[in-house]
């Protein structure tokens, strides 16, 4: 099991949230995703360690940077 950790700027509601974890859900091998709306931090946890690319692309989908 693998766990990073990333911060997310532009986020500034649950909507937010859930589009960014939506999208980080759906990277392969992702088994949970917690995101603290005032700090923008993100926390993946998965099978095997995830590509930081993978995550900034997943990010960038739902409209969100990675800091």
């Amino acid at each position: 099991m693998s766990t990073a950790s990333y911060t997310v700027t532009g986020m500034t509601c649950q909507h937010c949230v859930a589009s960014v974890t939506e999208e980080i859900r759906e990277i392969a091998g992702v088994t949970d995703v917690a995101v603290d709306l005032p700090t923008g931090a993100v926390t993946v946890t998965s099978d095997d360690e995830i590509s930081p690319d993978a995550v900034r692309d997943a990010v960038h989908e739902a409209g969100y940077q990675l800091v």
